[in-house]
């Protein structure tokens, strides 16, 4: 059959759309190292060799090495001449940084959730709250970590906004890394700090944005 009669002599019936692509070969294999090293299954300063995570991940040697390029540029790891590809040993001023980032990041994301937060809304933050601290309370650091990122995915969903959401994807992916090796030594410091200061805000936020409204309205004082 022709084209021209597979679209009625010329007359689409319908927008046509884009063939559908696999996702390439090299992409998959950054996404598998990132998360593993997120993971924690490729630890800091680890020596990683191509011909090895090829082997493991069932591919050939050329879509690992250009995700070892791209994950050194984005400082998952480190290439060092004559010796090879090695994990990333985070500094302590690369954890304040990233973090200085993350609480700006938060700031907006949590006023912007807070006027739009329903009470449903808070409730499922609540329930993501409480299954951190019975993580924490178990020993559990892959759970913990998870709860926490599962609460600030929430927290940037109710905000409603693409673009704060898909940075905060990007800082949170790292943020994890770095959370999980102070998860076990932190405990239920750094979730009391992290979860229930968010919920705080969150709740201060809503108040005052409900006062001024009542305010601007003419409302009870």
């Amino acid at each position: 059959m022709s084209v021209a009669r597979m679209f009625g002599d010329g007359v689409m019936s319908g927008p046509i759309r884009p063939v559908e692509r696999p996702v390439p070969l090299r992409q998959s294999v950054y996404e598998a190292l990132v998360e593993l090293i997120v993971a924690g299954a490729l630890r800091p300063g680890q020596h990683l060799v191509e011909s090895e995570l090829a082997r493991q991940l069932g591919v050939s040697r050329q879509p690992v090495r250009e995700a070892l390029h791209r994950l050194e540029a984005e400082g998952w790891i480190d290439l060092r001449p004559s010796q090879g590809a090695f994990v990333h040993v985070p500094t302590e001023q690369e954890v304040d940084e990233l973090l200085d980032v993350r609480e700006l990041l938060e700031g907006a994301t949590a006023r912007l959730a807070a006027r739009a937060a329903t009470p449903e809304a808070v409730a499922r933050l609540r329930v993501a709250w409480e299954e951190g601290e019975a993580a924490v309370e178990s020993g559990d650091t892959a759970a913990a970590v998870a709860a926490n990122n599962d609460f600030h995915a929430a927290v940037a969903e109710i905000a409603g906004n693409a673009v704060l959401a898909q940075l905060a994807e990007i800082v949170g992916r790292r943020v994890r890394w770095h959370y999980r090796q102070v998860a076990p030594a932190r405990g239920h410091e750094s979730w009391d700090e992290d979860q229930a200061a968010a919920l705080a805000r969150t709740h201060t936020e809503r108040t005052r944005t409900a006062y001024h409204g009542e305010v601007m309205a003419g409302g009870p004082r």
